[in-house]
């Protein structure tokens, strides 16, 4: 049996991912100037491709990006990086990054008109996390670094501009934590560097919300249509870092950690609050919740695998 290897496919030309290039002239490494989405998949399945297509087309939309690939291109050229990467013969489920940057340019920061769109597609093994973040849970620290601000960098631009979230990190490493959870402008909790964040507040179960700044995240949209389906209400408020003093669970989600819960947080100006070790109760409920809800979606979705 093969052995798996991640492949890169840029414009077409697909290689292993350590040989893959882009021009150093290309907006996306001079300037950010790009959008991405990524997706994983089980048994081969690609898990939310529809929607995570409709954000992209969202994201390009708000930098004014016109696509060069419609969802079924896009679709096609994965397939192909896929299918050269052994996913299939070795039995690996893969991560999925696809890109699309403004293109190549002078260094300019104006987009010029004649400007060509550059698709870059990374295909890896499935990140496995420390089993630890689900048997205990992972530490989260509210940092200085602020999310940015609708009106400057709206954060449903999924963008290639990630230094912001990359300060919080590294700042939330600095205080001893794993990841950051940020603030805004306002002092109101947004999300993780790359997750969001749901709290359980007086039994009720709770995220930010949209107001004030944050990611649509579609594992968060998953995860509440699933708890629907099951009668469980969610909430979204605005939610200030002493209300969740008196929480007592919390959880992240995103299209890698799933369901993934919280064992501390740091809120910054030294006091810790704690969770549950694995998750407490409603959070166990959830994570069942949205693996049926996985199991449903591939059930009906198996005419799209990729193996």
């Amino acid at each position: 049996m093969e052995g798996f290897q991640s492949m890169t496919n840029v414009d077409g030309v697909i290689t292993l991912t350590e040989d893959a290039r882009i021009p150093v002239m290309d907006r996306g490494f001079l300037y950010g100037d790009s959008v991405y989405e990524v997706f994983r998949t089980y048994g081969g399945v690609p898990l939310l491709y529809d929607e995570h297509w409709a954000r992209f087309e969202n994201s390009a939309a708000l930098i004014s990006l016109q696509l060069g690939l419609s969802k079924e291109q896009m679709a096609d050229e994965i397939r192909q990086t896929v299918s050269l990467t052994n996913a299939a013969q070795s039995g690996r489920d893969v991560y999925v990054r696809f890109t699309m940057t403004r293109g190549e340019g002078p260094i300019d920061l104006f987009p010029g008109p004649d400007l060509q769109t550059r698709y870059v597609i990374i295909v890896k093994a499935m990140h496995d996390w420390k089993p630890e973040f689900y048997s205990e849970g992972v530490n989260l620290a509210i940092t200085a670094t602020k999310r940015n601000p609708k009106n400057a960098l709206d954060p449903n631009i999924k963008g290639g501009n990630y230094l912001n979230n990359v300060l919080g990190v590294i700042e939330a490493r600095a205080m001893g934590a794993d990841d950051c959870l940020m603030l805004n402008a306002a002092g109101q909790i947004t999300e993780s560097s790359n997750s969001n964040v749901f709290f359980v507040m007086d039994g009720k179960l709770v995220s930010p919300a949209e107001t004030s700044g944050n990611l649509r995240g579609l594992t968060k949209a998953a995860v509440r249509e699933a708890c629907r389906a099951r009668g469980i209400t969610t909430y979204e408020q605005e939610i200030a870092p002493a209300a969740v003093i008196e929480a007592t669970e919390c959880f992240v989600t995103s299209a890698t950690r799933e369901v993934m819960p919280v064992r501390k947080l740091n809120l910054g100006n030294g006091t810790t609050v704690e969770f549950p070790a694995g998750g407490g109760a409603l959070t166990r409920q959830v994570q069942g919740y949205y693996r049926d809800y996985v199991d449903a979606y591939l059930a009906s979705h198996e005419h799209l695998s990729f193996f």
